[in-house]
């Protein structure tokens, strides 16, 4: 069992090694401040809403759009994709421009987009400046709009905004899902965005130009996590993600264990997928010196591969030891030590994610600080997506979304 304790404590130093300059973006959040905006331009843009049988939700995000301050033009369109209830209908009666898409091949957000793009960009529509990326089950801030073009305004080409959640506190499986992607806009896309490096784009909330568009020859990112390809494919062809922490977005996310499986089975794999096709340009992009490219390449791979490897191999040594009469108090003990290290570096993440983004959580004081200890254990369930994911190849699936709540019912915790 001497060496599978010896492979933890690589694993353990190495993620320590991928990882430890995140840890430096903490003070720099806290620290630096983000520089004024300059003059806002009157853009001409259109929101772009890829909905399947999105009926419970779909009108209060629509809602939300209509009483937006932005001055300039808005747009809204809604593709109704292979839906089966009233998506289509609400949409319209919301003021929404829908298009009806039928195709049970080519399935998924990506080929959704491309295909809505494709009767923007090539109809009788204006032309437009940007466009904005939104999921139906959103809800966003009265200024979303105003705020988010105004750092587009500043040069940022693609801009992602302040991921909330409209159900923080329905179980420790949303809650889980809702501090992640808190951390992520405070402590990484915040930090990045201040230190001059590219953000990332995470599912939802994001402009990118038309201009960007065009350099990408269209919407062609059809991989199981096409936003992150869709930013890796940006970064890598020297494209920065900017940030706005004032365009403030609400996200529902699961509460269904075996839902939330499923849908991080995916991203795993499809983190492994981006990589596979962008590593080498990665690779080439950290050696002439640019960081945003190791940056990118730390948050799609060594996690994945460091995690899946260690189940596999604490798997493989339990079955050893109790089929060959091993030590299984040693693996055991190796094992804990491992699993305790990892508990405390995330629950110390999500406590300092809770602490600082307190007021922006919308839930009991109690639920908060409940769920900064359940925060390591929803982490814990990625080891066996992580090690499920170099084996198996998930198809994308639609997640089910009922959480009918406007901007005032999930700012009073409703």
């Amino acid at each position: 069992m001497r060496t599978v304790e010896t492979i933890n404590f690589i694993i353990i130093c190495l993620f320590f090694l991928c990882y430890s300059y995140q840890f430096f973006y903490i003070p720099v959040s806290w620290l630096k401040k983000f520089k004024p905006h300059g003059p806002a331009k009157a853009s001409r843009l259109a929101v772009l809403i890829a909905a399947r049988n999105e009926q419970a939700v779909i009108g209060n995000l629509l809602d939300s759009l209509a009483v937006q301050d932005y001055t300039g033009v808005l747009d809204v369109f809604v593709v109704a994709d292979n839906c089966t209830d009233a998506t289509a209908a609400i949409a319209r009666s919301h003021g929404a421009h829908v298009f009806e898409r039928s195709d049970t091949v080519h399935t998924g957000k990506g080929y959704a987009l491309n295909s809505l793009l494709g009767q923007l960009c090539g109809g009788d529509h204006p032309a437009y400046d940007a466009f904005v990326v939104l999921d139906a089950d959103n809800i966003v801030s009265p200024n979303f709009i105003t705020e988010i073009n105004r750092t587009y305004s500043d040069g940022y080409e693609i801009v992602t905004c302040y991921r909330n959640s409209k159900n923080y506190g329905d179980n420790w499986i949303s809650a889980g899902y809702a501090l992640w992607f808190l951390r992520e806009a405070r402590y990484l896309n915040a930090s990045r965005m201040l230190l001059g490096s590219s953000c990332a784009v995470s599912g939802t909330g994001f402009l990118f130009s038309r201009a960007v568009l065009d350099a990408c020859g269209g919407w062609n990112f059809f991989l199981l996590t096409e936003d992150i390809e869709f930013t890796i494919h940006n970064v890598v062809g020297g494209v920065k993600v900017g940030y706005c922490p004032t365009a403030v977005l609400y996200d529902e996310q699961p509460v269904s264990f075996r839902q939330s499986l499923r849908q991080r089975l995916r991203w795993a794999r499809g983190y492994l997928q981006v990589f596979a096709r962008y590593g080498g340009r990665l690779v080439s992009g950290m050696f002439r010196g640019s960081f945003s490219c190791y940056d990118m390449a730390m948050n799609i791979m060594p996690a994945a591969i460091l995690t899946g490897v260690s189940a596999v191999v604490n798997i493989a040594a339990a079955v050893i030891s109790f089929t060959g009469g091993g030590s299984a108090a040693a693996l055991g003990l190796s094992l804990l030590q491992t699993l305790v290290s990892l508990y405390l570096t995330m629950f110390v993440i999500g406590g300092i994610t809770t602490v600082t983004e307190w007021r922006h959580i919308h839930c009991s004081a109690p639920k908060k600080v409940l769920y900064i200890f359940t925060f390591p254990i929803f982490m814990f369930t990625y080891i066996p997506l992580c090690a499920a994911a170099l084996f198996k190849n998930p198809q994308w699936k639609p997640i089910r979304h009922s959480r009918s709540l406007t901007l005032d019912q999930i700012r009073t915790g409703a």
